[in-house]
């Protein structure tokens, strides 16, 4: 291999090395693997709990700027450009890549969890109800999704309005001009590579325990370690099956099949559930969200322990971030065509009324459950095996069986989406930035990451799982930031350019 190639690939390279130093970490060094990630996770949310805090609040104030702004008719692309793909099937791609398996893995346990445990009053009471399905309104709604509206923005525009490569410091270039084809450049790359590799190992290892879950409570098969790295084996031959068809077919196709079953299981638990119910905890949990929204922002206890908005609230402002930038890529990859108020209320506005629906039915039905009917067998058991949640949840309603099957299928489909979309971005990552990366490339992220999953299964589950991910979380918060007011910088030149053009048409 050249000298040239070689430095066209130094992204690819470094962050495959990388991966796999902390993959041989893992398998031979497991124990000190786990002590160094929660040592990061800890000092991280410990001292600098208030950057996540204060950043995703920041995220949350100018996407909601950006939809009023005079930037909002900005096309993402030339003038004449429109949209890849219909507005439905838009949606389901980039809610399937933010979300996906995450929405149904904790849309029982989270609402459930706080009830028995609070973030503070008493539990197993009408205000611990109210308390959970707010916060889990606030984890899931607003802020996740203003982190992948910014990132998924700045990434589109400086794509398809200033013509850059489709890689992380393209949105840098306002900022650092040409040196984001420099190591500054490549070193934003590489973090961001490592970051999403980490954020996909957490969430396919989430899947395989979900999986394995489902399928011991449908088809009685062993819940055991064995079955849930199988379970990863299988996906990585069917994602990579999916990858060969491309963007246009294999995950259009998935994303729109996982929305109508999520649709159908929605549809399905209004009937047969606690309508009535259901409903008002949507109109209620609404109003202690927005109404409470800056207090659950700022919130970090400086007087008391803070353990539970550690390992809750700066947990997932730290995993979102994490992911932000996987899905910010592939956001910003189907998103050609639309202006920026047709992005922001596609990216942030549309996704949280579904989610919040989504969580109210679910949740709303289990606390429904737990708290008026006094089922604490229930609350009991989703706390026990969070991983089995939502099959536990469906046995106390009517058509178990058909919803624990609907269930599964959702799971297994968003499992392999956003493998497959995570593989798709970690290609245009590594092939410096180009919007169609080769097979090639995409099969070798694939395994790669499947591998990471079971590694990181085996060194421990979950905990490893979580802290890895959240280890490069941090210094991408700050990235973040500062993509903002390049953004902001390159928007302002757009209008400039723009109202230029106009002047010269009218003079010619």
């Amino acid at each position: 291999m050249d000298s040239n190639k070689i430095k066209e690939n130094s992204v690819f390279i470094i962050s495959l090395l990388l991966t796999l130093i902390f993959i041989i970490w893992g398998v031979f060094f497991t124990d000190n693997l786990a002590k160094v990630t929660e040592t990061i996770y800890n000092g991280s949310i410990d001292y600098l709990g208030w950057v996540y805090l204060g950043a995703t609040l920041f995220f949350v104030i100018f996407s909601i700027y950006l939809l009023f702004s005079k930037y909002g008719d900005i096309r993402l692309g030339r003038k004449t450009d429109r949209p890849d793909f219909n507005t439905a099937s838009w949606l389901a791609m980039l809610f399937g890549a933010g979300m996906g398996i995450g929405i149904v893995y904790w849309s029982v346990a989270e609402p459930v969890t706080h009830y028995t445990t609070p973030p503070y009053g008493k539990a197993y009471t009408i205000d611990a109800a109210n308390t959970a399905m707010k916060y889990t309104f606030f984890h899931w709604g607003l802020d996740p999704w203003a982190i992948y509206t910014v990132i998924g923005l700045a990434l589109a525009f400086f794509q398809y309005n200033k013509r850059l490569p489709a890689a992380i410091s393209s949105a840098f270039h306002p900022i650092l001009g040409e040196r984001i084809y420099g190591p500054i450049g490549k070193t934003i790359d590489i973090l961001s590579i490592f970051a999403t590799v980490f954020g996909i190992a957490t969430s396919l290892g989430l899947g395989a325990m979900q999986v394995t879950a489902g399928m011991h409570d449908i088809f009685g098969v062993p819940n055991v370690l064995f079955v849930q790295l199988t379970v990863i084996a299988v996906a990585t031959v069917l994602f990579i099956v999916s990858i060969n068809t491309g963007l246009e077919k294999g995950i259009q196709y998935l994303s729109n099949a996982a929305m109508i079953l999520s649709f159908a299981i929605m549809l399905l638990i209004l009937i047969v559930g606690p309508t009535l119910t259901i409903i008002k905890v949507l109109f209620n949990t609404t109003g202690l969200y927005i109404s409470d929204f800056i207090h659950m922002s700022l919130r970090l206890k400086p007087f008391g322990e803070g353990e539970w908005i550690a390992s809750w609230t700066l947990f997932y402002w730290a995993w979102w971030i994490a992911w932000a930038p996987f899905v910010g890529m592939f956001i910003a990859r189907v998103s050609k065509g639309r202006t920026v108020r047709e992005f922001v209320i596609g990216v942030l506005v549309v996704p949280t009324l579904g989610t919040c629906l989504w969580m109210s039915i679910f949740g709303g039905s289990a606390l429904e459950i737990v708290q008026n009917t006094g089922n604490n067998d229930l609350a009991k058991s989703i706390t026990e095996n969070v991983s089995l949640s939502i099959f536990t949840f469906f046995d106390y309603l009517p058509m178990s069986s058909v919803l624990s099957i609907l269930g599964f299928a959702v799971v297994a489909i968003y499992y392999i989406t956003v493998a497959d979309t995570a593989t798709f971005v970690l290609g245009m990552l590594s092939e410096g930035g180009t919007l169609n990366p080769s097979n090639k490339i995409k099969m070798t992220w694939g395994v790669i990451q499947s591998a990471l999953a079971a590694v990181l299964l085996l060194a421990g589950g979950l905990n490893v799982l979580q802290t890895a991910s959240i280890a490069a979380a941090l210094p991408f918060a700050i990235i973040m930031i500062i993509m903002c007011f390049s953004l902001l910088k390159g928007l302002k030149s757009e209008v400039v350019v723009q109202k230029r053009n106009k002047r010269n048409l009218l003079h010619s």
